[in-house]
């Protein structure tokens, strides 16, 4: 894969065909930060709703927040009403907040899907059309052509109810730079495997634009295997990398033809860890943790004042609570006991994480076959609950009820 060419997706061009999915509570500032000093690639952010960017509360605005030198600023956006999903994409791009937008079509969530969103959508053809439209005009409008609109959907709703290569199709003919595809359906939620199969098809359907791939790349050889198996254009990444975003300097590795580094010793993982949690403490709790004092702590410099309770350590603040599910999986693969790993998963400052990490064996290796072990979510298959009535008129391009405009759910 040496002298690969990067991945051009409208006027974003990528050094390396990578995606970072986005993935609810997972994909914020701090996580891309992470991930991005690893290599090129596209780093989205957590999925965002057409109406809640309308409403710019706080907790929008933090979510679509970047990092100062973070570019290209990467978004995803969820909605099922074409008029107000245009707007949100206006304010959005108008206002010069993001480079690029992705559409989910393909969040499984039962709350989502009962009411006629995520991956319900693809199912109303015409409303989906109608969306896709307004999202890819309003970009259009708003940035003279220079802030593509790519989507990603899932294979459809069931086995019996497949929707990807209209979906694509219909992408491709409204304009957007790119299809993205997570090869499970719906009812599968994220059980059982990815069928690569689906994406073969998907590339062979839409030749106009790039195809992506989204589905069980647990190391990076995954990511050659895929494209060469499938003719996709690049891969997206999501549940592979939590627990470790060098995944995507592993990435980098196999696209530029050179080795696969091994799996870093517990040491450097904790020095991941420590990072990550300052950062989001910083980011959630607005604690002034600079980005030096962050890097200071997790170097271990003693200096640092980290201080408990609700000061600079965060003590029980949202960015220390939302770390134990990181250090659930920054463990996976390593000989931890799970007495350590509960203790990890209550974690309450930054001073308490500290005292954890230390003590741990730092030279501990990941165990053979660890990079496999899978992470985040196992859940499914599941029956997918629509809307009463909602397969009677596939062709009905009216919107689906306001509860699916604010319903919340994973990137898919």
């Amino acid at each position: 894969m040496s002298g690969l060419t990067p991945l051009s997706i409208g006027s974003l061009t990528l050094s390396h065909p990578v995606v970072l999915a986005p993935m609810a509570g997972v994909t914020n500032a701090p996580f891309r930060e992470l991930c991005r000093r690893y290599g090129g690639a596209l780093y989205v952010s957590e999925m965002v709703m057409a109406r809640a960017v309308l409403e710019r509360t706080p907790r929008t605005m933090r979510m679509i927040q970047f990092g100062a030198n973070e570019t290209p600023r990467s978004l995803q956006l969820y909605g099922t009403e074409p008029s107000s999903l245009a707007e949100a994409v206006r304010r959005l791009v108008g206002g010069g907040e993001v480079d690029h937008i992705d559409m989910n079509f393909g969040c499984p969530a039962p709350k989502v899907t009962r009411n006629g969103g995520g991956s319900a959508v693809p199912v109303k053809r015409a409303l989906f059309r109608s969306i896709v439209r307004a999202a890819v005009e309003a970009a259009a409008a708003e940035s003279g052509g220079k802030v593509p609109v790519t989507i990603k959907f899932r294979k459809g709703i069931n086995d019996d109810l497949l929707t990807f290569l209209e979906a694509g199709q219909i992408g491709e003919e409204e304009g957007v730079a790119a299809v993205s595809l997570h090869a499970r359906t719906a009812e599968q939620l994220y059980s059982g495997d990815a069928d690569w199969n689906a994406i073969g098809e998907l590339k062979a359907a839409v030749g106009s634009i790039p195809v992506l791939g989204n589905g069980d790349i647990w190391e990076a050889e995954d990511a050659i295997r895929m494209m060469a198996e499938t003719g996709c254009d690049g891969v997206v990444v999501g549940r592979g990398c939590l627990g470790r975003p060098w995944l995507f300097g592993d990435l980098v590795a196999v696209f530029e033809g050179k080795d696969v580094p091994p799996p870093p010793p517990l040491g450097e993982v904790m020095v991941t860890m420590r990072e990550h949690a300052a950062l989001l403490v910083e980011h959630f709790d607005g604690l002034p943790l600079s980005r030096r004092r962050a890097r200071l702590m997790a170097a271990g410099d003693d200096e640092v004042d980290l201080g408990i309770g609700g000061g600079p350590g965060g003590g029980n603040g949202k960015g220390i609570r939302d770390f134990r599910k990181h250090a659930g999986w920054y463990m996976t693969g390593y000989a931890v006991g799970p007495d350590m790993r509960r203790r990890l998963g209550m974690v309450s400052s930054l001073v308490e994480l500290d005292d954890l990490l230390a003590e741990l064996d730092p030279t501990l290796e990941m165990v053979e076959g660890g990079r496999r072990f899978k992470r985040g979510h196992t859940n499914g298959p599941r029956p997918v609950h629509l809307p009463y009535g909602y397969l009677d008129d596939r062709d009905d391009p009216t919107p689906p009820s306001l509860d699916a405009e604010i319903a919340g759910g994973s990137g898919g």
